[in-house]
């Protein structure tokens, strides 16, 4: 059994052209090209950096 995460990916594979981030998932274009050779360590820390990015953008919204 792997413990590799699941990839964020939403199937709504769209670049924001100012934050430059997917509007789907919130990775970079680089953070989405590296996932599937990325270690299941490397993954955590994307999605670490996914539900910081996130955090931020609800935070602005308030």
């Amino acid at each position: 059994m792997s413990d590799d995460p699941a990839s964020p990916c939403t199937g709504t594979c769209t670049l924001d052209p100012l934050t430059r981030l997917c509007r789907g998932c919130a990775r970079t274009i680089d953070e989405i090209m590296a996932w599937p050779a990325a270690s299941a360590g490397q993954k955590r820390a994307i999605l670490a950096a996914v539900g910081t990015r996130r955090q931020s953008v609800s935070d602005r919204s308030k």
